[in-house]
């Protein structure tokens, strides 16, 4: 067995998608610039669901968020509209895109926990159903 040389493995490493790998939400920042002027009370609890026209069936997602009394914001991302479910504002287009870049987002459909406009918690990809809230 013949084994690689450096050079062909740095070269197979450089072809895998590693920004994807460092790109991390990072709990505790601040949220950055986004549209909604009616924020909640810097002690109310709010989430924000990040997604794409690729994500696929985001019906258990939908029914989770919305089922826990937050406040919900919806962020389609990547130019290619995709609904949400009635009565939930979208925003789209490039600022919405550049949003969840300057949030690192690695995987979507990702779905933030935040409060006075900073994150509590972040789940990228999966997502449970479960905010992790104590009553």
């Amino acid at each position: 067995m013949r084994r690689a040389p450096l050079l062909s493995l740095l070269l197979a490493l450089g072809a895998l998608n590693l920004s994807a790998a460092d790109a991390r939400v990072r709990l505790g920042e601040a949220l950055p610039a986004h549209p909604w002027t009616a924020a909640v009370p810097p002690e109310a609890r709010e989430v924000i669901v990040v997604y794409t026209h690729d994500c696929g069936d985001l019906g258990p997602l939908w029914s989770a968020v919305l089922g826990s009394g937050l406040t919900v914001r919806a962020v389609n991302t990547e130019d290619v509209p995709t609904p949400a479910p009635a009565g939930v504002n979208v925003w789209r287009g490039p600022e919405a895109t550049a949003f969840a870049r300057a949030l690192r987002v690695g995987a979507y459909p990702a779905v933030l926990l935040v409060q006075g406009g900073r994150l509590l918690n972040a789940w990228e990809g999966t997502f449970t159903g479960d905010l992790g809230q104590l009553d």
